[in-house]
């Protein structure tokens, strides 16, 4: 089994996928939800910074310095996939925002790593719809050294329209210039999970599959 299919099951077993009805924030009505908030343990967040881990080294190699994680979500997520690299051979760096500035002692605005215009990153995050929160980042690190934000990784690809009918994430890929990867996406969570049981239970049956389709018709990228 690929660590992609094991992402997946990872995923159902913690309930961080959930299918159903959830009106998201774009007020559409969606099957199916995905929230990384629910790898709330420490064995839940480790194993959750192995896939991040994996994705990155697919993806980009040994071709950064350090993994940067957006405040609130994006903490837990750039340091254990940073201890997980560290794991895998590859010690590198995290570094992560505060959302308020201290006005005490150190006032910096980011966590982590010494930050220069040379140090190359990694962003980790769990979900892109907009791409404002990137764009909010990218902002923060502009004022903190300016390191170069290489590439970026989330957890799935909904694999919806954005303001035209591409992919919302490719539409963002092309604004900010920078590549991005999910270790999942609709698809294969289609594809893995359809008729099959996970702790005795079949998660994504025929009369959810349909449904799942017919909001991708609908919203789903052409």
């Amino acid at each position: 089994m690929t660590y992609k299919l094991e992402f997946i099951e990872f995923l159902v077993e913690c309930n961080a996928l959930r299918f159903g009805e959830f009106e998201l924030k774009s007020g559409r009505i969606a099957p199916y939800f995905i929230n990384t908030g629910m790898f709330d343990t420490g064995m839940k967040i480790k194993k959750l910074g192995t896939f991040y881990a994996r994705a990155i080294r697919e993806h980009f190699s040994d071709a950064f310095d350090g993994v940067y994680g957006p405040a609130y979500k994006g903490i837990p997520l750039c340091i254990s996939a940073a201890a997980a690299l560290s794991d895998m051979g590859m010690d590198k760096g995290y570094v992560f925002n505060r959302k308020e500035a201290k006005t005490y002692a150190d006032k910096s605005v980011v966590v982590g790593m010494p930050l220069t215009s040379r140090s190359r990153l990694i962003l980790v995050d769990d979900v892109i719809t907009s791409g404002k929160a990137i764009r909010e980042s990218l902002d923060v690190l502009k004022s903190c050294g300016n390191p170069q934000v290489t590439g970026i990784i989330i957890s799935v690809n909904r694999e919806e329209k954005g303001k035209n009918d591409e992919n919302a994430l490719r539409e963002v890929e092309k604004t900010l210039g920078i590549p991005i990867h999910a270790i999942t996406g609709i698809t294969d969570i289609k594809t893995c999970l359809y008729n099959k049981k996970i702790n005795g239970k079949i998660i994504l049956d025929d009369l959810m599959l349909s449904k799942i389709n017919a909001y991708l018709e609908q919203y789903g990228a052409k």
